[in-house]
């Protein structure tokens, strides 16, 4: 009898305790569980707030003061973190109760209306950003015609999703408002901006556009495309901004699908912000995913940072255009090659600790050139890997980040490289002169020139300095160029297109 009295009493204890953890996490069923963690953004807790935190160190400093909204992508933090970051940059250190999201329609088609999340908050694995649900009921109070609450808009959206971690980690006492504008109706995202602006007043409250530019152009047409997008965006004007738009898509410019997935939270946020006492905007970056050492700049996507501000004290003509060539020089400066180093360095290392790379922009005007390069990695003085590109179309910098990449995980005379190697790594870079024909193996200086050959389908390199570090003569040089390539011994002396190249190669252990 004793012992069913225990487990009688151990019952109803247990119940008890369940019940009470049923209690607790009751409005658990109010919040919107992450559905990118892990594909936009790192699901690693760590790993996201360092990403972010790098961004942030990274970024462009306050350019205005008074801001009252900004606009920022929400593409993989891969591609648009850092131009994230920058926006958020110009709000950092200020003190905001309540941050309203303005995300764009991706998933519903047919929806016009705006939707509010309903729910207590999003989670994401830096834990749960609460929604502030007084602003919430007041929106709906203030524009009822237009907002409703619907979870369902905000289900599989990502445009609101991507954005919170940031505010999470710039404003973490902050409470969030979701919304979902969905249609780009200058008529009903101007009355939504007007709604918003008015239940905002005297309150410490940011705004943040979700929106990433222009859709799978090149990039050169990207550029030119987005200049206009932004610059239209900096008149606060939504009815101006969707004309330009307009317009830009009536060009049929080849691959560009929008240029501005956002649009409509942009022409909400637009509204609200003038009505607020926002007189101006301010492009703060640009940049594209072309620009990312994983980019490919053949099809890309438009990111810009922009902050719409009460001072207007910033001039805004901060141009997004590549910049202008300078004359093809073989020689770089002792800064230069240090940029490099560190930057391929930080590219591998941020790839182990973010999921991220850095963007490659700050470099000098002779880093921003094309030009090949390749990048060796030694492991006590023996290969670990060499990956390179002979042909230089695309920027210096931006390329020594990609081919550092590229010799870390995909040389495959090697296992990818581990985090625990890469203290043990050093880095060499081999910054090339463009490629040139030569007649006759005799025009070959073993030392100074590096040797393309091509033959029967088959082709190899050796870069400059391999024939100096195996001591190799003219003829030995070309022997295993030729085995390299798959092919016999001596298949350089007939029928085979040889072509030179110089490089200037220096490495960390130079600069220690």
């Amino acid at each position: 009898m004793k012992i069913l009295k225990w487990f009688t009493i151990l019952f109803v204890i247990s119940l008890g305790f369940a019940l009470a953890c049923q209690a607790t996490k009751a409005p658990e069923a109010d919040i919107r569980e992450p559905v990118m963690a892990g594909k936009f953004y790192p699901e690693s807790a760590s790993k996201l707030k360092l990403a972010i935190e790098k961004f942030l160190q990274d970024a462009i400093p306050a350019k205005t003061k008074d801001a009252v909204a900004i606009i920022v992508p929400h593409a993989g933090y891969i591609y648009s973190g850092q131009i994230c970051a920058d926006a958020f940059m110009q709000v950092k250190g200020k003190q905001y109760d309540v941050i309203v999201i303005l995300g764009t329609n991706h998933t519903t088609s047919g929806f016009e209306k705006i939707s509010i999340h309903p729910g207590t908050g999003f989670r994401t694995p830096l834990g749960v950003a609460p929604i502030e649900r007084e602003i919430v009921s007041q929106l709906v109070a203030a524009d009822p015609g237009d907002c409703v609450l619907d979870k369902s808009l905000h289900a599989r959206e990502h445009s609101v999703e991507v954005i919170v971690p940031f505010v999470q980690v710039v404003f973490p006492e902050a409470k969030i408002v979701p919304v979902v504008v969905g249609s780009p109706d200058v008529a009903l995202c101007t009355r939504f901006g007007q709604a918003l602006a008015k239940v905002l007043t005297n309150k410490r409250a940011l705004i943040v556009a979700s929106s990433d530019l222009s859709h799978y152009p090149a990039a050169a047409d990207a550029v030119a495309v987005d200049r206009e997008t932004l610059k239209a965006i900096t008149t606060l004007e939504p009815a101006l901004f969707h004309s330009v738009i307009q317009s830009q898509m009536d060009r049929r410019i080849y691959r560009l699908h929008t240029c501005a997935c956002g649009e409509a939270p942009i022409m909400a946020a637009m509204a609200a912000a003038k009505s607020l006492g926002a007189t101006r905007g301010v492009v703060v970056s640009y940049a594209n995913s072309g620009d990312v050492s994983i980019g490919d700049r053949s099809e890309v996507v438009g990111y810009g940072a922009v902050v719409l501000a009460k001072d207007g004290r910033e001039d805004n003509s901060r141009k997004i255009d590549a910049p202008s060539p300078a004359p093809p020089s073989s020689l770089l400066s002792v800064s230069d090659e240090k940029a490099l180093l560190v930057f391929a360095r930080e590219t591998i290392s941020r790839i182990f600790s973010t999921d991220t790379v850095p963007l490659a922009r700050g470099f000098s005007v002779n880093l921003q050139q094309p030009r090949g390069v390749f990048v060796t990695l030694k492991k006590k003085n023996d290969l670990r890997g060499c990956i390179g590109r002979i042909v230089g179309d695309e920027p210096l910098g931006k390329l020594t980040g990609a081919m550092a990449l590229q010799a870390a995980f995909n040389d495959g005379r090697f296992n990818p490289l581990t985090a625990d190697e890469l203290s043990e790594i050093e880095i060499e870079i081999s910054a090339l002169t463009p490629l040139k024909e030569v007649s006759s193996a005799s025009d070959i200086i073993v030392g100074r020139d590096g040797v393309v050959l091509i033959k029967e389908g088959h082709s190899a390199v050796f870069l400059p300095q391999v024939a100096t570090e195996q001591k190799w003569n003219r003829e030995e040089l070309l022997d295993n160029l030729c085995r390299k390539a798959g092919l016999s011994a001596e298949c350089w002396r007939k029928g085979a297109q040889l072509s030179i190249f110089q490089a200037v190669v220096f490495s960390e252990a130079d600069f220690k």
